[in-house]
């Protein structure tokens, strides 16, 4: 499928005004080529650091336990306290949360970028509700559908859906005024105006709000899940820390961290791969 990009690109190279750029091939830790490896050396002393402090008892191993220590909490909720299950329904929460809130705001934000009525007709409510926290909606909704998943999965849908609606119909009211001159003088259609060169176009935008919502629901689940649940790491956190098992606190802080980086990455493979049409500045 053609994209704005190319339709672009070919028109001018065609004319002869600019010549195709060379390929680029990315690099980073996780992209293409040679492995950049600096990004570990502040993780790597960031551990030392802990194990020195911890070896030479500069802080009470109960504000601040070895790095062993919390090794060895990690295998013991691992076999013993059900941290795999506590771990998939957090997983799982996001999963729903996200893809709900996604799918739903770039449905709506399209929707509201291609039509001036529809964006006077949900503007209002959307601004409202957009400005109430989603942490006070918990309250609320947990009396509608109690404790359990579905009221997570809705208090975290909803703070995902404004950042993906709001960049998906500005990144529809960004697309250049050149591109849509071009696609008449192609005589495209309404619908393949919009699949060739209005979504195309916004998708720079599109992308990056999911890449910040997915990270965004990871980091909502742990004080969902802290202030109202009994099952997930942000219970296993909260109750870490009403217990003084800072052990146990820590291992949850690294899986959330690391889940995070994780997801992060992903959505930025995936951004990469989905805008490799586009070239920019590279840094």
């Amino acid at each position: 499928m053609a994209n704005t990009s190319d339709t672009i690109e070919a028109a001018a190279v065609e004319a002869g005004t600019v010549d195709r750029p060379a390929p680029r091939f990315a690099g980073g830790l996780f992209g293409a080529g040679r492995p950049n490896l600096i990004g570990l050396i502040l993780p790597f002393a960031i551990l030392a650091l802990w194990q020195t402090a911890a070896a030479n008892k500069w802080i009470d191993p109960v504000f601040l336990p070895a790095p062993i220590t919390v090794v060895t909490a990690f295998w013991k909720m691992l076999t013993k306290q059900h941290l795999a299950f506590d771990f998939l329904a957090s997983i799982s929460i996001v999963g729903q949360a996200f893809l709900y809130g996604s799918v739903a705001a770039i449905i709506l934000g399209i929707a509201a970028g291609l039509s001036r009525k529809v964006e006077q007709f949900f503007g209002p409510t959307f601004d409202t509700i957009r400005h109430i926290p989603g942490i006070a909606w918990l309250p609320l909704i947990v009396l509608w559908l109690g404790i359990g998943a579905p009221a997570k999965v809705l208090v975290i849908a909803k703070s995902v859906f404004f950042p993906v609606f709001l960049n998906t119909l500005q990144g529809i009211r960004n697309v250049e005024k050149n591109y849509i001159e071009l696609a008449k003088v192609l005589t495209l259609t309404r619908w393949q105006l919009v699949r060739k060169v209005i979504v195309p176009a916004a998708m720079p935008s599109i992308m990056v709000s999911l890449r910040y919502a997915a990270g965004l629901a990871w980091a909502l689940v742990v004080v969902a899940e802290g202030l109202s649940g009994l099952s997930g790491l942000g219970f296993l956190i909260f109750r870490a820390q009403g217990l003084l098992l800072t052990d146990q606190l820590l291992v949850c802080m690294v899986i959330i961290g690391l889940v995070g980086f994780a997801i992060d990455r992903s959505m930025y493979v995936a951004q990469k791969r989905v805008l490799k049409w586009k070239q920019g500045y590279d840094g």
